[in-house]
């Protein structure tokens, strides 16, 4: 019997696996054939079938499986020879993940496709290391860029959002950070707060904090690089102080 087309784009979230969620469990446990990202964690794929397919197609700098172009193909293709696949990428595939893209193309061939939101690593990396995106003291809003526009330019958009008060994520921006903090200081906002996550959610995570003037620096002696979310603004000092928080009522736990 001819399999049932059909393709599923999941959001794998940030990192950690228990941040799957369950819409997105259910979809990989009924997968005939899985295609999956660089950023994913392979532990998810404990949740597949064992007679499906399972194929990386994952995307990092200086390092492709394999194209783009190619992974469309491979979606229709897989859908075709196998039924149902699901396109499971990290974070929410509709952010900076050219989710929407892939369905599109797929679509064209006449094939049923679905999406499964993901928790966004945008929102999700910052909460985990206690750094707040919007508090009412501090910013009332935030913005989430990418650090490198589909050119490979510095995106245009940061250069407006640094001119606000808002909170600002930047997605894939290491390979930017000495330009990023360049816009910064010549706004005169060397003092303002950085943290950088590396591998955030998961047990490699490493966090450093700093300011515009020396994030540069302590991101090279701490051997940062991708995958690493920058988080700029006022909320990243309230990270120490709910540090502090935690430090005190594990210490009044033990006495």
């Amino acid at each position: 019997m001819k399999p049932y087309p059909k393709v599923t784009l999941v959001g794998a979230g940030p990192g950690d696996p228990d941040l799957l969620t369950i819409k997105g469990l259910k979809a990989l446990q009924s997968a005939d054939a899985v295609l999956y990202d660089a950023l994913v964690n392979k532990a998810l794929l404990a949740h597949v079938p064992a007679h499906a397919q399972k194929v990386f197609v994952g995307k990092r700098r200086g390092f492709k499986a394999y194209s783009q172009d190619e992974i469309n193909d491979l979606l229709v293709e897989h859908a075709f020879s196998f039924g149902h696949v699901v396109r499971l990428k990290g974070g929410d595939p509709f952010v900076f993940g050219r989710g929407y893209e892939e369905m599109a193309y797929v679509r064209s061939f006449g094939i049923e496709t679905t999406s499964v939101p993901g928790i966004s690593s945008s929102i999700a990396v910052p909460e985990n290391a206690g750094i707040p995106l919007t508090h009412r003291t501090v910013a009332s809003s935030f913005w989430v860029v990418s650090g490198t526009a589909f050119d490979s330019r510095l995106t245009s958009d940061l250069r407006l959002a640094v001119q606000s008060s808002a909170t600002i994520v930047v997605l894939m921006g290491m390979a930017k950070l000495a330009q990023i903090v360049s816009i910064l200081e010549g706004l005169g906002k060397s003092e303002l707060p950085v943290a950088i996550i590396q591998n955030g959610t998961t047990s490699e995570e490493k966090i450093v904090i700093g300011t515009v003037h020396n994030i540069v620096k302590r991101a090279s002696e701490a051997d940062l690089g991708a995958p690493s979310i920058i988080v700029l603004g006022e909320t990243v000092r309230l990270r120490k102080e709910l540090t502090e928080i935690r430090v005190e009522l594990q210490e009044l736990l033990i006495a």
